[in-house]
């Protein structure tokens, strides 16, 4: 077993700001109680995503100076379109911006009133395109993903019973696409075991609905495939990687998360016919089929982090960095959920401010005064980002309060993580002063990115 050291050296370093309490409280009541609306110059440890704050490897910097800014058919795009055919196998890739633009383009393509869209567990951006086509989205996690002191290797699994169930129920016309999330971001980063794909491509096989992948964290999944499914232990994670998409019918990715880069991802098919209403739509919303709103440099870093992202030392590191902080967390008593996942630690805000109600966001308490306490940004996944009223105004939750402790790659050391760690145990013996908010102001789609709120 390899020492738990960063397997990187650092070259370049970029200064923080430290704020006082004073100045946090002034901060985050000009925000709004949003620590969206924060300026990460005010944020001491940013962990509100994993998504695009990666740091960028030597060569992913060299690749750069590399990269082809011609228009159309860019040497660039042939690069990486090598890299992810090379890893997916499928022949028809094609460049987006970021992850939400490949889940526009197949939402405008798959959904409409009266479908149905069934996941492991939909997050925040792929249930908002839904929701806008007038589809339903279905959320067909296994009980276990429920209970958030559950040990179960592979929490992110999709309950194929309800999945059948689900198919004759509404009828296999009426589902035009299955996806699966790598690694469940939603309820808690947790993996998808290769069993579990198969299970579920066997039952859509046999109804004619095709399987998608969300895989922007599929390096992280198939590394928990490694470490946990029987028979995979001696497999590389490239290896086990190209068995997971050899299932799909599609995937699309945000680069930003296991592609290491601050922008960009992709779509890929494998039916000819699919491929052509992309390209229309892409080249309406992103650009340019060999370019998709990406410039060529953007391109190579990405070609260049795909397989960065698979190498077994910085994977290992990746995943047991994290364990360890989770670690820290449960020495002081902080209910998370279990195991921790690959790319942050989730806290069962339920749990540790239980006197807080749902519809007065428990988990928004603990950001709110995680940042006032220690200038530490997270993010709320709970009542705040998925709950929803009903057609009374009656508050519907999410099964879980979280808070997620999102970990970005390859930025912070095991020191910055310590700190956050003693910031937590301390915040956890003064949990019974928390208390919840309201919204004074929310807009209808992805209401967390820009909603305003007010403590009680």
């Amino acid at each position: 077993m390899p020492p738990l050291i960063e397997p990187f050296r650092i070259k370049v370093v970029e200064p923080i700001r430290f704020t006082t309490r004073p100045e946090r409280e002034e901060l985050l009541q000009r925000a709004h109680y949003n620590v969206f609306r924060l300026r990460s110059e005010d944020v001491l440890i940013d962990l509100l995503t994993d998504s695009g704050t990666a740091a960028m490897s030597d060569r992913q910097w060299a690749a750069l100076f590399q990269g082809d800014e011609a228009y159309a058919g860019a040497r660039s795009y042939y690069r990486f379109e090598e890299v992810v055919h090379s890893l997916t196998g499928m022949p028809y890739i094609f460049p987006v911006h970021q992850g939400r633009a490949a889940e526009r383009i197949l939402c405008a393509l798959f959904g409409r009133a009266g479908t149905v869209i069934p996941s492991n567990s939909h997050f925040d951006t792929t249930r908002a395109n839904i929701d806008y086509t007038g589809a339903q989205a279905v959320d067909l996690p296994i009980p276990e993903a429920l209970s958030p002191t559950s040990d179960h290797p592979f929490k992110g699994n999709m309950d194929v019973e309800r999945l059948e169930a689900l198919i004759h129920e509404v009828g296999p016309e009426r589902i035009p696409l299955c996806l699966l999330t790598l690694t469940n971001n939603t309820l808690g980063g947790q993996p998808v075991s290769l069993g579990n794909i198969r299970a579920v491509k066997a039952v859509l096989s046999r109804y004619g609905i095709p399987l998608f992948l969300d895989a922007c964290r599929y390096a992280e999944n198939a590394y928990f495939i490694k470490l946990r499914e029987p028979g995979y232990a001696d497999r590389t994670p490239l290896e086990i990687a190209r068995e997971i998409f050899a299932l799909a019918d599609g995937c699309y990715m945000s680069a930003k998360k296991d592609g290491l880069a601050n922008i960009g991802g992709f779509l890929a098919v494998r039916d000819a016919a699919l491929a052509d209403r992309i390209r229309q739509l892409l080249i309406l919303w992103e650009g340019f089929p060999t370019y998709g709103g990406l410039a060529g440099r953007d391109l190579e870093a990405i070609a260049q982090g795909l397989l960065e992202a698979l190498q077994e030392e910085y994977l290992y590191y990746r995943i047991h960095s994290v364990a360890h902080f989770a670690t820290a967390l449960r020495r002081a008593g902080i209910p998370i959920v279990e195991p921790p996942g690959g790319h942050a630690v989730f806290i069962d805000a339920a749990r540790f401010a239980p006197h807080i109600a749902p519809e007065q966001f428990p988990g928004q308490a603990i950001v709110c005064a995680l940042y006032l306490q220690a200038g530490v940004r997270a993010v709320e996944v709970g009542s705040l980002m998925l709950g929803k009223r009903d057609s009374r105004g009656v508050h519907i939750a999410p099964p879980l309060e979280l808070v997620r402790l999102a970990i970005p790659r390859r930025v912070y050391t095991q020191s910055h993580m310590e700190y956050v760690a003693e910031a937590l145990a301390e915040l956890y013996s003064q949990r019974h002063s928390l208390r919840g908010f309201r919204l004074r102001n929310e807009p209808p789609f992805l209401r967390h990115f820009t909603a305003e709120l007010e403590p009680l």
